[in-house]
């Protein structure tokens, strides 16, 4: 019995340790998942932060943009009544005045103010009107349909571009680094753990990803925005898809600009909602794309051939050389006349 008992000391033993070997594995385990979860928290609440502040910053910029620049467009389009009034009661005009009242109005066209629709017209530079042109601004899309009319707003515009531009490229970033995995990593792994390798996997899901950034960024905006606008085609709304996500921002297609129209803030805001997702899923694709290549082989392709160590230093080396310096003469031999006996020979010069 003693003997039985001692027996089974060791083995008791030995499956305790193991058993708590496994639970503190265990306990390692649940530290781990619990401190990465804490990490994806923390990711994901300083992302939201963000975001929250870079809607802040455009409604900063919106507010002091149609502090600054809504009174000049008031007095602009008086200015502009009064000059219509004056030329439509003028009895005979000639060439000359008709001339300058042309310029006038290109002039205040160029800057938002038609002399059409004056008195009923929406203004360019209320809250909504303001934020659309923050938002065109930092997101360097750059309509151009709409500018500062004042010297403080444009000022205003350099310094407001010159944070929000930096800013609004690390929130796209930082968004698409979180859409990485569930968008990009996660289902290329799930063609991989169905067979596929690494090459047909990454070829296939791009397409795919390719496919449906088409059909939800451009042909159904497109629907959308040929049904809203009266003036607008199919194509014109894929045209001003393109222009707007590429960032091209040619000017000559831009929503909620035509008069009468209703609901023109909620329209204006919701076009800012698309060229921010958009913007965010063309970078993404553009990472993946740069991803893609990098796997089929055709950045190394495209690379420029690396310089050796010795290409290196010979780079380093001054464009123009140093000339040697004459050797000095000492001043015996300096003040010693010319032997004419000594004849130069060519043969006495060094090879090396």
């Amino acid at each position: 019995m003693g003997s039985s008992s001692i027996r089974t000391a060791p083995a008791r033993a030995a499956f305790l340790h193991t058993e708590a070997r496994g639970g503190a594995e265990g306990r390692a385990a649940d530290v781990r998942a619990a401190a990465n979860m804490q990490s994806v928290s923390r990711s994901w609440l300083l992302l939201s932060g963000f975001v929250l502040f870079y809607v802040i910053y455009l409604l900063f910029g919106a507010l002091v943009f149609s502090s600054i620049e809504r009174p000049v467009e008031e007095r602009l389009r008086h200015d502009m009544q009064v000059l219509t009034q004056e030329f439509l009661n003028r009895s005979c005009v000639n060439a000359k005045s008709l001339e300058l009242f042309l310029l006038k109005v290109l002039r205040a066209n160029k800057y938002g103010v038609s002399v059409i629709g004056n008195s009923s017209g929406a203004t360019n530079w209320d809250l909504a009107s303001s934020m659309f042109f923050a938002n065109t601004l930092v997101t360097t899309v750059g309509y151009g349909h709409t500018s500062p009319l004042s010297d403080a707003g444009k000022a205003f515009s350099i310094f407001y571009a010159l944070l929000g531009v930096p800013f609004t490229m690390l929130v796209l970033t930082a968004c698409v680094q979180r859409l990485m995995y569930p968008l990009v990593i996660a289902p290329v792994g799930a063609l991989q753990s169905s067979g596929l390798n690494p090459r047909p996997a990454t070829t296939i899901h791009f397409v795919l990803l390719l496919v449906l950034v088409l059909l939800g960024f451009f042909l159904a905006p497109a629907a959308v925005f040929s049904t809203l606008e009266a003036s607008w085609t199919f194509l014109d709304g894929i045209y001003f898809c393109f222009i707007s996500l590429c960032t091209i921002g040619l000017g000559d297609f831009v929503p909620a600009t035509q008069p009468g129209l209703k609901h023109r803030g909620l329209y204006q805001i919701s076009v800012m909602v698309y060229l921010f997702l958009g913007l965010m899923m063309m970078y993404l694709l553009l990472s993946f794309f740069h991803k893609m290549a990098d796997l089929h082989g055709l950045t190394t392709l495209l690379q420029l051939p690396r310089c050796d160590d010795s290409d290196l230093e010979d780079d380093r080396e001054p464009i123009v050389a140093d000339q040697p310096k004459a050797p000095q003469l000492k001043d015996k031999a300096a003040s010693k006349p010319l032997d004419p006996s000594s004849q130069a020979s060519y043969n006495s010069i060094s090879k090396g």
